[in-house]
């Protein structure tokens, strides 16, 4: 059994009834959410809670292997269907008839290979690589993504029709740093967990100084962090030790990675640096387009504004968008348009 749903804030409380109205009915989902934010509890509770419960729960990381493994993985192959393919195999398809198949990292699926998944979707049947003979599927599709869809159907990066064919019910899990009323649930639950699962005594992290800083963080990771975190403190011990070091390296990170200010650019650098010549005398040039130069300015201050009041928030898009007072939807499409990038933390700890 996964883990239960943790958490008092209120979108986990939402979250919770959610999975109570949707479980039983089988409907398409797509659970929406950062990295590590524990997209796969949530769709095992969908399943936990559904009549499939004993059937078979099925998960294939669509991120993780190329798209012609990825289609064979799906829907099987035939022996001879293709070089290596000695004997036949079933797919992930037939193995979870009757039970839930999660497409994790749906975002990162080819197109060629979205079509192929709409047509199962739409008629629930499919075709092994190498067969004519068509098989029927009564499975249970729930998928999960860290991207903005609706961004990757206007870049024309992930299909409409198939996106309204998954996205029947939503469920968003939002960042560990917007609900850190969350914590300290979190804490007690994987302190007992991780006890018994590394033979270690249990650890009291003292509420007046682990806990505040525990809260204050921002976790870019997420609640796998936050399980990594936890686990190097149950074998060093030093909690407060362990807790000052997460929150430098995070600083530091960040500091290294903020983009440079007006103030460090030189003032000879001007135009040549807003139209990206190199070397070159813009005056020189056939074509001088004083459209092109504003555009590229304004892009130029945006990205630099944007960045600043997203490193200020922690990456709090919601806060971020009231502050610059601009609708949410508008600062993700300028964070895509604008190629912002979100620091990137990796707190994976071997122990």
């Amino acid at each position: 059994m996964r883990p239960p749903i943790i958490g008092v804030s209120e979108s986990i409380i939402r979250i919770r009834e959610l999975i109570n109205h949707v479980a039983h009915t089988g409907l398409n989902t797509v659970i929406t959410g950062e990295s590590g934010v524990g997209k796969e509890v949530i769709a095992q509770s969908l399943y936990q809670k559904s009549p499939r419960l004993g059937k078979p729960f099925i998960k294939i990381n669509c991120a993780a292997l190329p798209e012609g493994l990825l289609e064979s993985e799906l829907f099987g192959f035939e022996r001879g269907a293709f070089t290596g393919a000695e004997q036949k195999r079933k797919g992930k398809f037939q193995l979870a008839h009757g039970g839930v198949l999660l497409l994790d990292e749906i975002g990162d699926m080819s197109l060629p290979l979205q079509a192929k998944l709409l047509h199962v979707l739409q008629s629930g049947e499919f075709s092994p690589l190498g067969s004519e003979k068509e098989f029927k599927t009564d499975t249970w599709v729930l998928a999960a993504t860290n991207h903005d869809l609706s961004l990757d159907i206007k870049e024309g990066k992930f299909r409409e029709d198939l996106f309204y064919r998954l996205n029947i019910i939503n469920i968003f899990l939002p960042p560990l740093r917007e609900r850190p009323e969350d914590i300290r649930p979190l804490i007690d639950y994987y302190i007992k967990e991780y006890s018994s699962q590394l033979n270690t005594s249990r650890l009291d992290i003292p509420d007046n100084s682990v806990i505040q800083k525990m809260i204050g963080y921002h976790w870019p990771g997420n609640v796998r962090e936050l399980q990594n975190v936890l686990k190097r403190m149950l074998v060093l011990g030093n909690c407060d030790q362990i807790m000052d070091e997460v929150i430098s390296n995070s600083s530091k990170y960040l500091q290294s990675s903020r983009p440079e200010t007006t103030k460090d650019i030189p003032k000879t650098a001007g135009v040549t640096a807003i139209l990206d010549i190199e070397g070159e005398n813009p005056l020189n040039m056939k074509s001088f387009s004083l459209k092109i130069i504003k555009k590229k300015a304004v892009d130029r201050v945006e990205k630099e504004v944007i960045s600043y009041v997203l490193d200020k928030t922690r990456w709090n898009r919601s806060k971020a968008s009231k502050i610059l007072k601009i609708s949410y939807k508008t600062l993700l499409y300028k964070i895509t348009d604008l190629e912002i990038k979100q620091p990137v933390q990796s707190d994976d700890i071997s122990i």
